[in-house]
């Protein structure tokens, strides 16, 4: 079927998502989880054929993130789970005011209508915006990458049969057939079919929707995530949070990507991170150091490139560069961060507070890691994207930012 047919069809199902009742959208992702778990094999079968299709395509830790096993199949439904026993937030009563001549003016929260995902090789973002959508009352559009794509259309299957098993239409949530560019650009400028476009990729991707779109887009930024190592840093504490924000899974946006390390302690820490890194990853991947010239002078590495420190790697491989202050810091951050996520290790809180108060990221860690920047982490659920920008949603975003809102008004014969 086309791109616009699957839309129209889709159309036909925002009525029905949009007046269920809680009970009934709960019903539908519990049935949505179980069908998913008995599909595991169809779904694994799928996500061989498409890992065999694309293991010459594209790197190993890429192909890390769209390989599912049945753990991986369980964290999925897990969340789908998670999100049926979050408060339904449609109908929600954010305000309500009564004016001097007695109208009573309440602003209510409602879904968006039709929500259209664009997304590329990772599989469980099909089944976290299929349950966010359902829950949010909204229709789900998803258009993955072709590398995914076998696995996403059995994904998709099941999901839909758990819609059928509560009484909502398997429409509710659609998989796009067409994986050209065509169809993505469909998506972007399918006005008064498409109420919200979310794109969760890389650079690329979010680039050509932010240029393109003609319906409303969140931006999903790229994570060019930074760790600073302060001068009061406790460097075991740091050395563990740089090792689990770089190499627990390099091929995600809240992964690390640039260390930050104070002059102070440069001397010390920098032989440390190099000995955990590169020579003892207790059977790990080692992670390439990319060095700045005062970094070179301490420890071996690659020289950073002129684009080292603007790039998301995605991978094992970590710019490295020494500051004299705190200042030098926040201010390689707002030159060179996308906004996603930002830490600062240190035990000073004068220091934290300061950093805090100058990073304008949608997420700022004191002593932690920025892996934890995932709507599960954040108790969400899962989530839809983290978002960059600032207006309607902002860092991990899940079913309040997949609303709207509405005025009601309720008078008694009033007339102005």
């Amino acid at each position: 079927m086309t791109t616009l047919g699957q839309l129209q069809n889709a159309q036909g199902a925002k009525s029905a998502l949009a007046s269920a009742g809680t009970e009934q959208k709960n019903d539908a992702l519990l049935a949505m989880a179980d069908a998913l778990e008995k599909a595991q094999e169809r779904i694994l079968d799928a996500n061989r054929e498409d890992l065999t299709a694309a293991r010459s395509l594209i790197s190993e830790v890429m192909l890390d993130r769209l390989a599912l096993s049945p753990a991986r199949i369980q964290d999925m439904a897990r969340g789908i789970r998670a999100v049926a026993a979050l408060p339904d937030p449609v109908g929600k009563i954010l305000s309500e005011t009564i004016r001097p001549n007695g109208l009573v003016i309440c602003r209510t929260q409602v879904p968006m209508g039709v929500v259209a995902i664009i997304y590329e090789s990772r599989p469980n973002v099909t089944s976290d915006a299929a349950a966010l959508a359902v829950k949010s009352g909204n229709v789900c559009i998803l258009r993955c990458g072709k590398e995914a794509h076998r696995t996403a259309f059995q994904i998709t299957k099941a999901l839909r049969r758990g819609l059928v098993l509560a009484g909502l239409p398997e429409t509710a949530v659609t998989l796009i057939e067409d994986t050209s560019r065509a169809s993505a650009m469909e998506l972007m400028t399918a006005v008064g079919l498409v109420d919200l476009l979310i794109p969760r990729g890389g650079k690329g991707l979010i680039s050509a929707c932010m240029a393109n779109a003609k319906v409303p887009c969140i931006q999903t930024g790229t994570g060019i995530c930074h760790v600073y190592v302060d001068k009061a840093a406790d460097q075991e504490m740091a050395l563990d949070i740089v090792e689990n924000a770089k190499a627990s899974r390099p091929s995600v946006c809240n992964a690390e990507e640039v260390c930050l390390v104070h002059a102070g302690i440069a001397d010390r820490f920098l032989p440390a991170l190099k000995q955990r890194l590169v020579d003892e990853r207790r059977g790990g991947h080692p992670v390439e150091l990319r060095l700045d010239r005062r970094a070179q002078k301490i420890i071996p590495g690659v020289p950073a490139g002129e684009q080292d420190f603007d790039t998301e790697f995605l991978d094992y491989i970590l710019a490295v560069k020494v500051v004299d202050h705190i200042d030098e810091a926040i201010s390689h951050i707002s030159a060179h961060s996308t906004g996603h996520s930002e830490a600062i290790i240190t035990a000073d809180p004068d220091a934290a507070k300061y950093f805090i108060a100058r990073v304008d990221s949608a997420a700022v860690y004191v002593n932690a890691s920025t892996r934890f920047t995932d709507g599960e982490e954040f108790g969400l659920g899962c989530e839809m994207g983290i978002s960059t920008q600032k207006l309607h949603a902002r860092g991990p975003f899940g079913l309040e930012a997949l609303c709207s809102y509405k005025y009601v008004i309720h008078g008694n014969g009033h007339v102005r």
